[in-house]
């Protein structure tokens, strides 16, 4: 199968993975990856050796003060996420369409033309 999932050796409710939906359609697949809270600018996208890999890096950092500005809470919270996915070699950077909307980043890769052997006769002398 053209479309391996590389991740799927891993436990998928560790907190860290990235929730995917992949659909298949008749040309494509389609990916759905919920990923609410982050901005378009945290996300990336590489295509490396026949991987696809999405990572997501949030860093926030909350500070509250009084009306006198003295600091009553301050909280830092820094995640990162990460998901790889083989879609094969034949796969380029300018074959893959994403778009981040509302927390969803939708991707979609074209399905692997199916390789024909081909077969010639060769003469000996």
């Amino acid at each position: 199968m053209m479309f391996d999932l590389f991740d799927d050796l891993f436990d998928e409710r560790n907190s860290n993975a990235l929730l995917c939906d992949v659909k298949e359609t008749d040309k494509d697949y389609e990916m759905n990856v919920s990923m609410p809270g982050f901005n378009k600018d945290d996300i990336k996208l590489d295509l490396t050796n026949g991987y696809l890999t999405i990572t997501a890096d949030n860093k926030k950092n909350d500070e509250e003060k009084d009306k006198k500005g003295h600091l009553i809470r301050q909280e830092r919270y820094h995640g990162r996420m990460s998901r790889s996915f083989y879609v094969g070699n034949g796969v380029t950077e300018k074959d893959v369409k994403a778009k981040y909307d509302n927390g969803e980043l939708h991707i979609t890769l074209p399905k692997a033309t199916k390789q024909v052997e081909n077969k010639s006769h060769i003469a000996i002398e």
